[in-house]
């Protein structure tokens, strides 16, 4: 009786053991390796990380992009270009990567983090000012913008739009038409600097700065009914160059090369003019 006792007991362990190993090898989660190959009908998740800038504008490209391709879900993670930048290279997983500026993509690249044949600049952009509806400050021309008390925000000097801003500024302290000290009284009157375009305009929006400097793209029609625009003549004016790629740890390779490509396809570039791009 005891040898058959133990006999059963035997087989009841073995079979657990064979519960335990056959659900730890058959977990339901994504197991993707990088460059790996993908079942087309497999649901695919997509991690694309974006410029704050190109928030509005990738929200309907990725909802054109998934309208044609029903089993891809595209996940977003809007921020500042140095924000990303520095996530990716802290480890966080992404398989697609849009800068506003060349600097942080080259940065990413030199560091072996993209597949660097995939790297391309798919849109321009350019900045503008804004000041609130009410312009309580009287800020009315670019010249304005060194009248004493004036409070202007700009992004942060690791920020894309802050680092065009400061561009900006310089050239029009170099121009006889602003005069030397124009670039001083302007930087003097900076009271905050953003690390996103998006709390830029949300501040002048809101009427907690007199004037901003931001994309042209980031003045979409809800915010065109709470501020005023002063265009930015193109000799003073920079043009922001932003690139896209696919990160080297993507194991949804090919997915995100077809996500690149709906980018820069005919379908893509009309999205990107809705929102205010140029094409490259």
């Amino acid at each position: 009786m005891n040898k058959k006792r133990s006999m059963i007991g035997l087989a009841i362990i073995a079979l657990a053991i064979t519960i335990i190993v056959s659900g730890c090898t058959t977990g339901t989660g994504p197991t993707a390796t990088p460059g790996a190959t993908e079942t087309p009908t497999e649901k695919i998740e997509l991690t694309v990380f974006a410029a704050a800038s190109l928030t509005d504008c990738f929200t309907e490209m990725k909802n054109a992009f998934m309208a044609s391709n029903e089993n891809i879900d595209v996940v977003t993670n809007f921020d500042g270009s140095q924000a990303l930048r520095t996530q990716i290279e802290q480890g966080a997983y992404a398989d697609v990567f849009a800068s506003a500026s060349t600097k942080h993509m080259n940065a990413v690249k030199d560091a072996g983090y993209m597949v660097n044949d995939t790297v391309v600049n798919f849109a321009n952009n350019k900045l503008c000012v804004i000041t609130p509806k009410d312009n309580p400050a009287n800020v009315n021309t670019l010249s304005d913008l060194a009248n004493p008390g004036v409070k202007i925000v700009i992004g942060t000097p690791e920020c894309p739009v802050g680092a065009y801003a400061v561009q900006i500024i310089d050239k029009m302290g170099n121009d006889s038409a602003y005069g030397p000290e124009y670039k001083q009284k302007v930087l003097d009157n900076v009271v905050s600097k953003e690390t996103t375009v998006t709390m830029v305009v949300s501040k002048v929006a809101l009427g907690e700065a007199d004037a901003g400097f931001v994309y042209v793209s980031d003045v979409p029609q809800e915010y065109k009914e709470k501020v005023n625009i002063i265009s930015i003549p193109d000799n003073l004016n920079v043009i922001a160059v932003y690139p896209i790629g696919v990160l080297d740890e993507s194991g949804r390779q090919d997915s995100a090369k077809k996500f690149v490509d709906f980018v820069k396809s005919s379908e893509g570039k009309a999205i990107l003019e809705k929102y205010g791009f140029t094409g490259v």
